[in-house]
């Protein structure tokens, strides 16, 4: 986290004199070329492309270390808590996984409040506000305040023991066994007597041997089509988070007209926290029904239904792109194709900036690229209220009656948009509260399909693959579809740079198909679970129950995968050294 920080303290101050802007903020036209300030500013950026090898180490570590907490705190506590219970305080565990990035969202808006070096320069002689076009907030702050609240927490976290003292068994003895299978098995050879002991390894299972036995135990986790298949359903859930919620912002701000600021807090104060609230209450819910891992295969099915049927609602809610001058609505009679940048004789002699975009509404309810797009000079920009609101006159491309020309900055508003956008609002929080409660009975069914040894292992398998196929994939797809809708690409240093227009209609369109499909596959898969839980329920599902007090004499006869084999092995021993060998057990 403090490492993310870093750019700020190693480069030069951001120089809002060197952006692409005039002193009024907003480009508009002139006969002036802007060569030599745009070939400044390129070499500038080339010089700076170092800082994003920092950040990637440092995004790189932040993955490590926060890692291991979901896989070893789930099985920390299912092993410490009781059975009935283990579902409500996982799914308290999971919730504040979410919280935190509900909180997050809404520190970064309050960071980006704040002038990207205000701790090296007087804010108040900049003369422009947060809602300036060349407004850069405090990005890096949110790190630093995050990097101390993590040591913080990383001194907490070092005072837990090894394993708590909660049940009255050898914890020890069970550690060490870890994924190895336990030294007695049918297999192995009986005594003479025919009585079994119980024989303990002097120690632990040593690196070797963990590695040589990774490829069998992971064989084996797979070969459980329950196991496989609600790990598979929940990548594609986490896949519809993943995919879906990182645009959400872009989708909100294109969709609806808001700004980036505004996205976020909404996204903070609105749909995480219900994501949050479901997760728990999934937890809850499970606790206080008692339900078995068919019943919260099932909840699990009826979630991924309700929360699929929101997001069939999603492909109606949204807002149209409108008219676009140059992009989708020709100038007077001069057409453009997609993708290319709108010529027209009424700005033939400005020299329009395509790497960014301030749009303008004109007077005739179309909405211009920029007020250079809509042919405004700067001689004709009246402040109205303050520095962020202006009037722009006399602009040449907008045509009218009066020959008043006008336009005012940001989009034209689409009628009726504002009332579709509270009912999306109210709709998100619904799917977000809904599909999160499938998160703690997928969980909890995973843990019964496991031997106790396994657990954690188990459990880093699982999270593996929600990281591999849920997390890594699906942004770059969504990312790729949404790209395919692009209208107006933006020009930065001669390359092709970000999409700065979109077709609303069909980024709606592909955006909530893709979701869509992924709950689909989520739902066959919790239905392939269901139905082989529901053919053989004691295959499937490990009856690991509470340990007798007498497992504190012999725990590797309670322990591990081969209790039924045991039982079996001692069943069939000849009649005369039954009663022998039950009275060692006893």
């Amino acid at each position: 986290a403090l490492l993310s920080s870093l750019p700020e303290f190693l480069t030069k101050q951001y120089e809002m004199g060197k952006i692409q802007r005039t002193d009024s903020g907003r480009d508009v036209c002139s006969n002036a070329s802007e060569t030599q300030r745009e070939e400044a500013l390129c070499a500038l950026k080339a010089n700076t492309n170092m800082m994003y090898l920092l950040l990637i180490g440092a995004q790189f570590l932040l993955g490590i270390g926060s890692t291991p907490v979901q896989p070893l705190g789930v099985s920390y506590i299912d092993d410490h808590v009781k059975r009935k219970v283990s579902s409500l305080y996982i799914g308290i565990l999971f919730s504040t996984l979410v919280f935190g990035p509900a909180c997050g969202f809404i520190l970064g808006s309050l960071c980006t409040k704040f002038y990207v070096d205000f701790i090296f320069i007087d804010t108040g002689m900049l003369g422009i506000t947060p809602d300036d076009p060349r407004w850069i907030g405090a990005w890096w702050a949110g790190f630093l305040l995050c990097g101390a609240l993590l040591f913080c927490s990383a001194l907490f976290m070092f005072g837990f023991p090894h394993s708590l003292p909660a049940k009255e068994r050898d914890e020890e003895a069970e550690s060490e066994q870890v994924m190895l299978p336990p030294p007695l098995s049918p297999e192995s050879p009986k005594p003479s007597n025919g009585v079994v002991l119980c024989v303990e390894p002097a120690n632990g299972a040593t690196c070797c041997q963990q590695l040589r036995v990774i490829p069998k135990v992971t064989k084996q986790l797979l070969s459980n089509p329950v196991f496989t298949c609600v790990i598979l359903a929940a990548c594609m859930e986490v896949a519809v988070v993943a995919g879906f919620a990182a645009f959400l912002g872009k989708y909100l701000e294109q969709q609806f007209n808001l700004t980036t600021t505004s996205a976020t807090q909404l996204l903070g104060m609105t749909a995480i926290p219900c994501a949050c609230l479901g997760i728990f209450m999934g937890g809850l819910l499970v606790n206080k029904l008692n339900l078995s891992a068919l019943g919260a295969i099932q909840m699990a099915m009826m979630v991924n239904l309700v929360s699929t049927a929101c997001y069939v609602s999603f492909l109606f809610l949204g807002c149209d792109t409108g008219p676009v001058a140059g992009v989708t609505v020709p100038y007077g009679n001069e057409t453009l194709n997609v993708g290319e940048k709108p010529e027209a004789q009424c700005i033939s002699h400005c020299h329009c900036f395509t790497s960014s975009i301030s749009p303008v509404c004109g007077s005739n309810g179309i909405t211009y690229l920029s007020a250079c797009f809509a042919g405004c000079s700067p001689s004709v920009i009246s402040q109205v209220a303050s520095n962020t609101s202006q009037n722009l006159t006399g602009c040449s491309c907008i045509p009218t009656k009066t020959g008043h020309a006008s336009a005012i900055p940001g989009k034209c508003p689409m009628p009726g948009c504002q009332e579709v956008f509270l009912i999306f609002l109210c709709v998100i929080c619904v799917c977000s509260m809904v599909g999160a409660m499938a998160q703690t009975p997928s969980v909890m069914v995973l843990l019964r399909t496991v031997n106790s040894e396994q657990k954690s292992y188990a459990l880093g398998v699982f999270f593996l693959l929600l990281r591999l196929v849920g997390f890594i994939p699906p942004p770059l797809i969504f990312g790729a579809g949404i790209d395919s809708t692009c209208l107006f690409w933006s020009s930065d240093c001669g390359d092709k740079g970000a999409c700065l227009l979109y077709d609303n209609m069909k980024y709606r369109h592909l955006y909530v198909s893709l979701a869509i499909i992924l709950k689909g596959m989520a739902f066959l898969l919790y239905s392939t679970s269901w139905l082989c839980l529901r053919r053989n329920y004691k295959k499937y599902i490990k009856g690991n129950e509470d340990h007798s007090p007498s497992s504190e004499f012999c725990p590797s006869l309670i322990d591990g995968p081969k209790l039924v084999d045991r039982t079996k092995f001692i069943y069939s021993l000849e009649d005369h050294e039954f009663c022998e060998n039950m009275e060692s057990v006893l």
